[in-house]
């Protein structure tokens, strides 16, 4: 196996848009034999502007294996986030994510979308923000984006589910520049196991 942590701004997949310099052309570069693999090892994915640990399978075995392990939920993945707006606690989402009708880049809450479970705690509260960690149990497109969104706690630059920004009042200069400044989700996993 390899473990990559994944810079935010890097595109996992080729595709419409970037058909080169994402993380699976660096990948068949770095080590051709991926090619025979399906989605060059890639078990699993983040967002372009999502940070942290993906794991790549370096062989066919490693990859059945992962892709099984996965699917069975005996891959534990850990995520960190700062989401707008303060908790009172922990908890979980439970809730069927599909496309959004609407708009296409989107995903949505929807009674006939896929089973999707996101497990959530506070690590730390703020003036208008929480650190939270946060855990899978499944692994959909945009699924922490799309649940915290849905209860109300949008990920801290989240330019698609996200709320406008909001600045402490007492923030320091600084504080408020680094803030104005954050342009993607505060998204970062964290921890495989």
């Amino acid at each position: 196996l390899l473990i990559v942590d994944k810079p935010s701004g890097l595109v996992v997949h080729p595709g419409h848009g970037n058909p080169t310099g994402t993380l699976q052309n660096g990948l068949l570069y770095y080590l051709p034999s991926l090619k025979k693999l399906p989605r060059g090892g890639l078990i699993h994915r983040l967002d372009k502007d999502t940070s942290g640990l993906l794991i790549i399978a370096k062989t066919s075995r490693s990859y059945t294996e992962m892709i099984s392990a996965l699917e069975n939920r005996k891959i534990l993945r850990e995520y960190r986030a700062i989401c707008v707006g303060v908790m009172t606690s922990g908890g979980k989402v439970d809730a069927k994510i599909s496309r959004d009708a609407k708009n296409r880049i989107k995903f949505a809450i929807s009674k006939n979308g896929k089973h999707a479970r996101t497990h959530f705690r506070i690590l730390r509260k703020f003036e208008q923000h929480t650190y939270i960690g946060l855990r899978l149990d499944t692994g959909r497109t945009h699924q922490i984006r799309v649940h915290m969104s849905h209860i109300k706690y949008p990920l801290l630059g989240d330019p698609l589910y996200g709320k406008r920004l909001i600045v402490p009042r007492d923030a320091s200069k600084a504080l408020q520049r680094k803030l104005q400044l954050f342009k993607r989700q505060a998204l970062h996993a964290n921890k495989i196991k």
